[in-house]
């Protein structure tokens, strides 16, 4: 059955397709058979990123699919597969960890006032990218762009999977509560882990499981 399908996993802000999460996942569909497209969201232009930039390029990835879609999103992936999948009927699952509800708001509380008034100033910013391990810079049309989305109008009802650690100290949980209570369709499970979630990813794996069960 699951082969009838094509998945997708969108990778975090600043972070990349070698990400454990990443790995870990492909690892555990490839041992059942089903390929687990990793999608590359920097590009090679991290400077550019928008969530309009990926929502456009995981369309461009799907358009042409004649399989329906699942996607897998972790953090700010997550955030771009509740949109894409709002937009998208191809699309008839997805499996969100941590994902990045309210992330504007977040990121205001995570930079400080002083900060974004430097980024919104300077034009661009230099964030730290786990994926390159080292700074790189982003330009401010990432927050411009992130505000002409509102998670309020996310209300297409689809099979909803969220794991989200009671420790997340990036997203806190609340913003996964908050998601979930309004959306009967959304499943929320909540993990003893952090924002990485990587000391529960065996668990994942195995509602992942239960999940298309």
């Amino acid at each position: 059955m699951l082969n009838n399908y094509t998945f997708i996993y969108l990778h975090g802000f600043a972070s990349s397709p070698r990400s454990n999460k990443a790995i870990y996942l492909r690892d555990r569909f490839a041992e059942i058979n089903i390929k687990l497209n990793v999608v590359d969201l920097n590009q090679d232009d991290f400077f550019n990123l928008t969530l309009s930039r990926q929502i456009h390029q995981i369309e461009s990835e799907i358009k042409n699919k004649s399989t329906p879609i699942i996607l897998i999103g972790s953090s700010f992936g997550g955030l771009t597969s509740t949109f894409l999948a709002e937009r998208n009927p191809k699309i008839k699952a997805i499996i969100l960890l941590a994902p990045a509800f309210n992330f504007f708001s977040h990121l205001r509380k995570s930079f400080g006032e002083e900060k974004l008034q430097k980024w919104r100033e300077r034009g661009n910013y230099w964030i730290y990218h786990y994926g390159e391990k080292g700074y790189s810079l982003l330009s401010y049309d990432f927050i411009i762009d992130l505000m002409k989305y509102q998670d309020e109008k996310l209300r297409r009802a689809l099979p909803t999977l969220i794991f989200h650690g009671l420790n997340d100290g990036t997203i806190p949980i609340q913003a996964s509560r908050k998601f979930a209570v309004k959306r009967p369709w959304v499943e929320l499970i909540e993990l003893d882990s952090d924002h990485t979630l990587r000391n529960v990813m065996p668990t994942i794996w195995e509602e992942i499981n239960q999940f298309f069960q």
